[in-house]
Formats: structure tokens, sequence, C-alpha cells
């Protein structure tokens, strides 16, 4: 029994940016296909409440390893994949959603794009706002319109992303104390625009019936 209560395992410093921007592996191993197809329909031709609540919140209870060790070496644009990913948003958003509510909002002034709409986040978005678009673009993918989740979930990201870009564009100009910000700022919004790509590559995918 308490091996199913163990403590969550936090994303490492440098994990988000290593997951992202790594290749894919050639061959796919077959048993992520087939636990997330399976995991996905039998959610969607049951949706109880609890247990889609449980999903939700597995990265809290059990670790992002944990899905990691399922589907993090899929192809970007796989049901795996896809599933990856918004599961390690939603973890990047929980470890530090101060700095990615930030993010968000410099990206909502500086962005001329629909995405802050798509994303859905109430605005001022602070930090539990941006906890609440990760656990409903969650809740939209077990129980909704798996590529309009994935939409918000990729709009989230570019809005993000167009934040740290600008704070990077800051923090050059002033930041003595912390020289390695810019890149740091950089970096991650290089990622999260890497990110947003591949899960708009996954909505598009859904929509044809073509995302294994």
């Amino acid at each position: 029994m308490a091996a199913d209560y163990h403590r969550p395992t936090k994303l490492p410093p440098g994990m988000f940016e290593d997951f992202v921007g790594g290749a894919d592996p050639a061959q796919l191993s077959r048993a992520a296909h087939d636990t997330a197809a399976a995991l996905l329909a039998r959610v969607r031709a049951d949706p109880d409440p609890e247990i889609v609540a449980r999903l939700i919140d597995y990265t809290d209870r059990h670790g992002i390893d944990a899905i990691a060790e399922l589907w993090s070496r899929s192809s970007a644009k796989s049901l795996p994949g896809a599933l990856w990913r918004i599961y390690l948003l939603r973890t990047l958003i929980g470890q530090d959603a101060e700095l990615l509510s930030l993010a968000y909002r410099r990206g909502t002034d500086v962005s001329r794009t629909i995405d802050q709409v798509v994303a859905g986040a109430a605005a001022p978005a602070g930090p539990p706002e941006v906890r609440d678009v990760a656990d409903r673009v969650l809740h939209g993918a077990f129980t909704g319109d798996f590529a309009i989740a994935l939409d918000r979930a990729a709009a989230f990201a570019r809005v993000c992303a167009a934040g740290f870009a600008s704070l990077a564009d800051d923090a050059d100009a002033s930041d003595a104390v912390h020289p390695d910000r810019p890149a740091a700022f950089t970096r991650r919004a290089l990622r999260l625009t890497e990110l947003a790509d591949e899960l708009s590559a996954c909505a598009r995918l859904w929509r044809r019936d073509a995302l294994d």
C-alpha cells in the first residue's frame, strides 16, 4: 500500500529542456502507444469524475518519472507523445507557477496573436489561474475534444514563450546580479515554442484521425 503513495518526483533543473529538445528514438515502443490509446479510450467510454481527477493529479502523487517511463521517448507526433507533453507542461506549471504566470502575463502584453484567447487563462493570470489552465487542459484531453485540449496547451506554451523572450530582453539590459538569466529565459522560450509546435501538430493529426 505504501508504494501507492510515495513522494512525487520533482522535475529536476534542465529536465524540461532535455525532454522537449531531445531527438525522438527511431523505434518507438508499441507498449507506449497501446497504453496511451487504452487509457484515453477507457476514460472516454466512462468519464467517471473520480477517475478523471486521479488522472489529472497523477504526477502530483507519483511524480513525473512515472509518466516519463511510459511515454517520454515516443515520437512527438504520436498519441503517447502528445499525452506526455501535456503532463510535462502541467508539471512545469505546478513546480514554478509564479514564474510561468509572470511569463504568461508578459506574453499577453507582447503577443499579437489570439493565443491568449485560445489558452483561456483568467485575467489577471496569477499562479492559481495558470494552474487552473493546466488542470482544465488535462480534463479536456480525457473528457472533451482532444484536439481542442492540445490547441489550448499549445496556445498557452506560445504565450509563455513570447513572455520568456521578452523577459530575456529585459534581463539583457539590466540584470547584472544574475548574468545567466537571459540565456536561461531564452532557452525556455525556445523549448516552449518547440512544445507548442509539437502540440499543434498533434491536434492537426488528431482531427485527421491520424494520431497513432
